[in-house]
């Protein structure tokens, strides 16, 4: 049997009918979502919790003693056999029986709440420019034209953009293991007032560079709005000629 195969019309219908939807809900994106972007502004006022002033109170370089009251050692090994855990060198988390200094630091929770913010936007920023995406390659016809390209450059920056709200999400993580290390030297040598002053400097340092993240995420806006909006023709109906040129 010979023939060229095509597309069911029902499903034909569904996908334009799923291209419309990805277009309608992209444009909202480009003309409402990253123009209201106004990530940075709060920060300048005493109550956002990025305001420079919190670095001031929010560090604890106290290391508090081990929590008592808890089961005797003999008792406490023969729950763990009983249960199952602590069997053949195995501890839970929280075991601190074993530990070397058993002493416990509370962590920062002002730039751990700061942390989940920007975590947030940097999420919202990743699935916004998703969307943008999904739409331009959509849209984009068959073969080389000068409209082609224009997509394809702009394409590139937000997957530029995308990076970037990727590592400014990863900065919470390299926050923790750094902060550790220090919380570890503090407990081992609790007498050297010095490890006491390098965490508060790391606390301080960690809400500058949220802050100055927020300013990036604000950069990163206002660069693809900018794009956006000069090329939004030749976005939407890319079939040009040489004479066109991207702004």
């Amino acid at each position: 049997m010979s023939g060229k195969l095509t597309m069911d019309k029902k499903v034909k219908d569904e996908l334009d009918a799923f291209r419309e939807r990805v277009r309608v809900e992209a444009e909202k994106i480009v003309f409402q979502a990253f123009p209201q972007k106004k990530v940075i502004e709060s920060t300048y006022q005493m109550d956002s919790p990025f305001h420079p002033s919190h670095a001031a109170t929010i560090t604890d370089a106290t290391v508090y003693p081990p929590p008592s009251g808890g089961p005797t050692e003999p008792e406490a090994k023969k729950r763990k056999l009983d249960s199952g855990h602590g069997v053949n060198g195995v501890t839970t988390l929280n075991d601190d029986s074993h530990a070397k200094h058993p002493g416990k630091m509370v962590g920062n929770k002002h730039t751990a709440a700061v942390h989940e913010q920007l975590k947030r936007e940097c999420e919202v920023l990743a699935e916004l420019c998703d969307k943008v995406k999904l739409w331009i390659n959509l849209s984009m016809p068959n073969g080389d034209n000068f409209g082609v390209q224009i997509q394809e450059d702009v394409l590139s920056e937000i997957h530029r953009s995308q990076e970037s709200a990727y590592n400014l999400r990863d900065a919470a993580r390299q926050d923790y293991l750094t902060r550790a290390k220090i919380c570890s030297k503090i407990m081992k040598y609790p007498h050297l007032e010095d490890y006491a002053l390098a965490l508060r400097e790391h606390d301080e340092k960690q809400l500058y560079i949220a802050r100055q993240n927020l300013h990036d995420l604000r950069s990163i806006y206002a660069v693809l709005t900018d794009m956006l909006h000069k090329n939004i023709e030749k976005i939407r109906t890319p079939k040009g000629n040489n004479a066109s040129a991207m702004y």
